[in-house]
């Protein structure tokens, strides 16, 4: 299958800050490809370099075959890009920033108009499309956000963040439309720091620090942890929590709100050694419980593997 992104060893310092480490990858067409990390993980410094907007320090890259550092002008006109940050002009309607953005991409007369109507349906703006952006909700703003991105109807697209700051209803659309776009065959490359949201991602790279620490599938990469998982509530949970993290036969322990997830090696018997140690320290009630491996366990592990 062909890729729409290739990039290899692409490295990007300010200074004596490495922002972005000799990360590689390839997003195939039509696939759906997140990067899942922390704020200053190195995200939305690596779309830039693939959209155009930065130079990279070194390393190479590819987006739908043109170079990203040769061709960077002949890029922008192809993609679609929603920076983290809403872009738009405040001071125009939603009609006016689509037009403007539809011009700026080519589109003249009976095309624009087409393409416009298209992206206010796509994005259920039909009753907002001559109010002022300003007076726009965030929600809202963010869905014209993504039609302005889309209007030229670029086959490669860069969601920097999408959903950052909005409910979880707006999310799901969100999604629903990330969806639409691939099946139309667009390749939708994606941010963020939601786990939930990187399960709808066909592959996701994990990254910190700015170097990629894991790429699968998300289910691939939970079974790719060589341990079991298990799930411990008490009342008393952060002395719990020490007291798990300080056991030889525990590989990781993490909190996640009141809850514990306890990483071991894979064997019998690891329920019943972690409930007598609990009972042994009169730590109670209790309830400990074997679970799937969540992609925040896969992130703590792999972060950990790496010595981040």
């Amino acid at each position: 299958m062909e890729n729409s992104v290739d990039v290899t060893d692409l490295t990007r310092t300010f200074g004596d800050f490495t922002a972005v480490n000799k990360v590689s990858f390839a997003v195939k067409k039509g696939e759906i490809f997140g990067f899942l990390g922390p704020n200053g993980a190195g995200k939305s410094t690596t779309i830039k370099m693939l959209c155009g907007l930065l130079m990279p320090t070194s390393g190479q890259g590819h987006v739908a075959g043109l170079d990203i550092i040769d061709r960077q002008e002949d890029i922008k006109k192809i993609i679609g890009y929603m920076s983290q940050r809403f872009s738009l002009y405040e001071d125009l309607t939603v009609s006016e920033n689509l037009e403007f953005f539809g011009s700026i991409y080519g589109l003249r007369g009976r095309s624009l108009r087409k393409r416009m109507r298209y992206v206010i349906d796509m994005v259920d703006l039909k009753d907002r499309k001559d109010s002022m952006v300003r007076l726009l909700p965030g929600g809202i703003k963010q869905r014209l956000a993504l039609g302005a991105a889309v209007i030229h109807d670029p086959p490669v697209i860069f969601l920097d963040e999408p959903t950052s700051g909005v409910d979880p209803l707006m999310r799901r659309i969100f999604w629903e439309q990330i969806y639409a776009f691939s099946s139309a065959g667009k390749t939708v490359f994606v941010t963020t720091h939601y786990m939930d949201e990187a399960e709808h991602c066909d592959r996701m790279a994990l990254i910190i620090s700015g170097t990629i620490i894991a790429l699968d599938s998300p289910e691939r990469l939970k079974q790719s942890i060589p341990s079991q998982v298990f799930l411990v509530r008490t009342g008393a949970y952060l002395d719990t929590f020490e007291l798990l993290s300080a056991q030889d036969f525990v590989l990781e322990a993490a909190l996640f709100g009141t809850d514990i997830h306890v990483l071991v090696e894979q064997g019998r018997g690891m329920k019943s050694r972690i409930m007598s140690l609990l009972k042994d320290r009169n730590i109670g009630p209790f309830h400990v419980t074997k679970i799937s491996p969540s992609l925040e366990d896969v992130f703590v592990v792999y972060a950990r593997q790496y010595g981040l």
